[in-house]
């Protein structure tokens, strides 16, 4: 399952969910409701690819939509299905930013290790953690939902706000 399904499990949005890359073609936004009347919007974005920052594929179109966000949160697949690697995957998308725009690529950001009901995930999660020991790692299942309380609970501490009346 992809960020898709994250959005959709974390809120009432109800993005297209399909068994292949780049089915996300236009952001998705999606409102996370927590205790207390608090609440904050998460988008899901296309995917980057590799050149994105040069407007490859559909590079800049997504790329201008995080500017305007106030924590990047990279959906990383820990247990590496597909033949993916995680941490390739995540400095791709890091360099990525960082080419379109170097004040977007200090934005705070977090990443959300996604698959960990899957073999092999675990073993990645503690490789990743060595590679990335600063930077805040949520493992979560969006298929299963193991995790997404704690996630809930992290995007409440960071972004949550009550709407005003």
């Amino acid at each position: 399952m992809r960020k898709s399904t994250l959005l959709g499990k974390l809120s009432h949005a109800k993005p297209k969910v399909a068994s292949y890359p780049f089915t996300t073609l236009q952001p998705v936004v999606g409102v996370v409701e927590f205790a207390g009347y608090r609440r904050c919007t998460i988008a899901d974005i296309p995917g980057l690819i590799e050149g994105a920052h040069e407007n490859r594929g559909l590079g800049h179109e997504f790329l201008r939509h995080i500017t305007r966000c106030r924590v990047l949160l990279f959906v990383i697949d820990m247990a590496g299905s597909e033949g993916r690697d995680p941490i390739s995957d995540l400095e791709i998308l890091r360099r990525e930013i960082k080419e379109y725009d170097d004040e977007l690529a200090r934005f705070p950001w977090k990443i959300i290790a996604n698959k960990m009901d899957l073999e092999g995930a675990a073993e990645n999660l503690e490789i990743f953690r060595n590679r990335f020991p600063k930077i805040d790692i949520i493992p979560i299942s969006a298929d299963t939902e193991l995790g997404l309380d704690d996630l809930k609970q992290a995007l409440d501490n960071e972004i949550g706000y009550r709407p005003e009346k």
